[in-house]
């Protein structure tokens, strides 16, 4: 039987990665109803709610909390997974290179596959580096539990050719969560607690107020604060900086963060911090039907903007309009708000901070934000599990 000509094939969407942009982008194009047959490459068919690892040391969180298996989501959503790593792209985006060895074809292409944490700062393998997973905040947890007393400090740096490649709101709930633990535990007494980073205003980009806000917290808990110095180096028992050393029995430590190792065998458009170049409708600069969302792209916008759950979502939604116009032959004319919102959590209670382009609030510590804080997070993963 001779194919009706006029019949078009299906357009083929191939999305990149299984985190939070990744995810929205599957879920905002079956909102906008697209029927076109999406395969979603990453090395777990299972989402990691990372921001949830700030209360495993504690024990409020287990890895079963936090760990959601997609099956069912890539089920309902009409979803191909791809079990493998990726490990390039050939015909200008227009193919997945794979490391099963899979070439898969696409006619657009979502990037979100995340970001890389520098690891140049040398001694760093004596940290541990929290955001890098579950596995790293169950670290700290053992770590903890086994610690009769002694020294930890904990700080975060920044990638100096991208501002917004930066990962430092964790770090302030690490550190308000375990002095909030030990007080509960009746062993705070044992420790000392130090703050570090080299600049002078740690977490800039929420905010002088919020700046503010943190630091006078840490003093209301007696942690140390050592600001402004550059870190030379990290030892088994301290933190090396121009201005001094830090004693530390445990560092937890979050450096900058850069693009994949695999955007290097592409010819992907890198900023100067090596994440991929995007414009404001979230295109890869000079490629065609190809996005990136999340941490894995540099967009334009204020130098506050961040690297957070949140703004992948934002993106994701402009992506998914944006693609489905693309297919159809329309301009592409929707761009993402730059909105920082978080809640830095102390355990019992939580910050809320807000910053958009017209207003910055930072509220003081509410426990109704902690169960805010707890509650989201139950409802965010209810659309998955």
């Amino acid at each position: 039987m001779q194919k009706d000509p006029t019949v078009q094939k299906p357009s083929a969407i191939t999305i990149l990665g299984s985190g939070f942009g990744a995810l929205s982008t599957v879920r905002e194009l079956r909102k906008r109803l697209s029927t076109e047959p999406i395969t979603l490459v990453s090395p777990r068919a299972e989402l990691h709610y990372l921001p949830g690892i700030i209360w495993i040391p504690s024990g409020k969180r287990q890895r079963e909390d936090l760990v959601v298996p997609l099956g069912p989501f890539f089920e309902r959503m009409r979803v191909r997974h791809v079990q493998a790593d990726v490990t390039g792209l050939t015909d200008g985006g227009r193919t997945v290179l794979t490391s099963t060895g899979e070439r898969i074809a696409n006619d657009a292409l979502v990037i979100a596959t995340g970001g890389r944490f520098i690891k140049k700062l040398p001694g760093i393998e004596h940290a541990i580096t929290p955001c890098e997973g579950i596995a790293a905040a169950e670290a700290i947890r053992d770590r903890l539990r086994a610690m009769q007393g002694g020294s930890i400090a904990i700080g975060f740096s920044g990638n100096p050719q991208e501002p917004a490649a930066v990962r430092g709101g964790p770090m302030f709930e690490f550190l308000f969560g375990i002095d909030t633990q030990f007080r509960r535990e009746g062993r705070r007494k044992q420790f000392t607690l130090t703050f570090f980073h080299p600049k002078t205003e740690p977490g800039k980009r929420l905010g002088k107020q919020a700046v503010q806000a943190l630091l006078a917290e840490m003093q209301r808990r007696n942690i140390h604060i050592h600001l402004g110095h550059k870190l030379v180096r990290l030892e088994a028992d301290k933190v090396v900086t121009e201005g001094g050393e830090i004693a530390a029995d445990l560092i937890l430590f979050m450096p900058g963060m850069t693009g994949n190792a695999w955007f290097d065998a592409t010819e992907l458009p890198r900023s100067p911090g090596g994440l991929i170049a995007a414009d404001a409708q979230c295109r890869v600069q000079g490629w065609d039907k190809t996005w990136v969302v999340g941490d894995s792209g540099s967009f334009p916008g204020p130098e506050w903007a961040p690297k957070q759950a949140h703004m992948a979502d934002l993106q994701a939604a402009a992506t998914a309009q944006n693609l489905i116009d693309a297919l159809a032959g329309r301009p592409q004319s929707a761009g993402f708000k730059t909105e920082l919102l978080c809640i830095i959590d102390s355990l019992t209670s939580g910050k809320l901070v807000w910053r958009t382009t017209s207003r910055n609030l930072t509220l003081p510590s509410l426990r109704l934000m902690h169960w805010a804080k707890s509650h989201f997070e139950a409802r965010y993963l209810r659309q998955y599990r």
